[in-house]
């Protein structure tokens, strides 16, 4: 059996440390390697210290078949990534004729003199080799030290981007053995949450293998659930766990990958040549947001209406104000009235409508804060469900208006499972 390469990551950048740069770097690297079947196992970050980096760099080494370093390739006087290789390697530092080459052509291209800060980064570890960087001056390159591969890049982000896409990514391909990496499934879930969702796996399928991992990530609204694997009888099983969990879970699963609510429901409505429309107060328009947001949106979503106040849900979209003096803003005969409205005005084929109290003031021992009803349907049907959703103003809006594209996704995909959040919050 092939063995499982161990991947490092080093950054450097006092402004790293300091917080006043947010590495989003290393998340850019990962992912790319994700896409090669290489899985991260260790992110150091150090700061522009010539002394730390080296030793860093040295200890890396020793453990991980490929290091990657981000940052330090530049002019200035605080970018040691170069020096640190080679004291870590002890070999010389030499102006590279072919990275004096790139760096002398883009000048050129840009009208720009060559100066001696410039040359700084041509100046390499002897006997290294050159990773071209087609968007900016600092050239990277490839060190051989402990028998670990180290791949040094711009911190830049379309700089590294560029370069991971186009330099580093096939170069490793074609220098390692990727038979047997690491290989990630993912799929979303909404509407109930992770502690349940392991309770269910451990309760229901006692006997889940040992070389697939099971992992969550919670992602506001959704979770994702990621099913990782790094043999070859884990790779060949997998599919059928990743279908035992999507049928323990039914309509919770929303997609693959990094499908959204939004995605989902705007796929769920072009297969069967249909629209929606929204009617919100609380929400605030978030619903219609979340599914414009989606390319293709256009041809399945017909309006959205914000009726905040009383007068505008009676005004554009006939609440009768009588309901609304019986019963509030905030009630089932309210949202029914909302809905019925806002379908017959936008001649669509399905409708959700929405009000609650988002506080987080305004709330009452009848109705407290968090306080939601729903109402979606066609003009066959139309459901309703009033829900205790008691979340801070923003989370409770973000995921009211999630609630509402899962239950009219739930309709027109004709799941009937009751939503777990429903079970858990709804009003009784």
């Amino acid at each position: 059996m092939t063995k499982k390469l161990t991947v490092e990551l080093l950054l450097t950048g006092n402004e790293l440390m300091s917080g006043d740069v947010v590495d989003s770097n290393s998340a850019m690297i990962a992912q790319h390697l994700s896409l090669l079947g290489l899985e991260v196992s260790r992110r150091v970050t150090v700061k522009d210290d010539l002394s730390l980096l080296t030793e860093e760099i040295i200890s890396q080494s020793r453990r991980a078949d490929i290091l990657i370093i981000n940052g330090g390739l530049g002019p200035t006087i605080d970018d040691m990534t170069a020096q640190a290789l080679a004291g870590a390697a002890n070999t010389a530092l030499v102006v590279h004729p072919l990275a004096l080459e790139q760096l002398s052509q883009w000048c050129d291209k840009r009208g720009y003199p060559l100066n001696q800060a410039n040359k700084k980064q041509a100046i390499l570890p002897q006997g290294c080799d050159i990773i071209d960087n087609k968007t900016g001056s600092a050239p990277g390159f490839i060190v051989q030290l402990n028998g670990c591969a180290i791949y040094t890049t711009p911190g830049v982000p379309h700089e590294l981007r560029t370069m991971l896409s186009e330099q580093i990514s096939p170069i490793i391909s074609q220098t390692f053995d990727l038979s047997s990496t690491t290989n990630v499934t993912k799929f979303q879930v909404f509407g109930i949450g992770e502690s349940t969702i392991q309770e269910r796996v451990s309760s229901q399928l006692a006997d889940w293998p040992d070389d697939i991992e099971l992992g969550f990530r919670a992602a506001m609204p959704l979770i994702e659930i990621k099913l990782t694997t790094d043999s070859e009888q884990g790779h060949r099983n997998k599919a059928h766990w990743q279908q035992k969990v999507k049928q323990l879970l039914g309509g919770h699963v929303v997609g693959d990958n990094k499908t959204s609510l939004g995605q989902a429901l705007v796929t769920a409505l072009a297969e069967q040549d249909k629209t929606v429309t929204f009617a919100e107060s609380c929400t605030g328009g978030l619903m219609s947001s979340l599914i414009t947001e989606v390319a293709g949106s256009s041809g399945v979503f017909h309006a959205g209406f914000v009726t905040y106040s009383n007068q505008i849900k009676s005004k554009i979209i006939g609440v009768a104000p009588q309901t609304l003096l019986d019963h509030g803003a905030v009630s089932e005969q309210v949202v029914l009235e909302m809905a019925q409205g806002a379908l017959e005005l936008s001649e669509s084929d399905y409708v959700v409508a929405v009000s609650g109290i988002a506080g987080p003031s305004g709330g009452s021992d009848d109705k407290p804060v968090g306080t939601v009803w729903l109402a979606w349907g066609d003009d066959e049907k139309m459901n309703s469900v009033g829900l205790c959703i008691a979340m801070p103003r923003r989370a409770f809006q973000q995921y009211v208006a999630s609630v509402g594209l899962d239950l009219i996704r739930r309709l027109v995909l004709n799941i009937d499972d009751i939503p777990y959040y429903v079970v858990q919050r709804q009003i009784k």
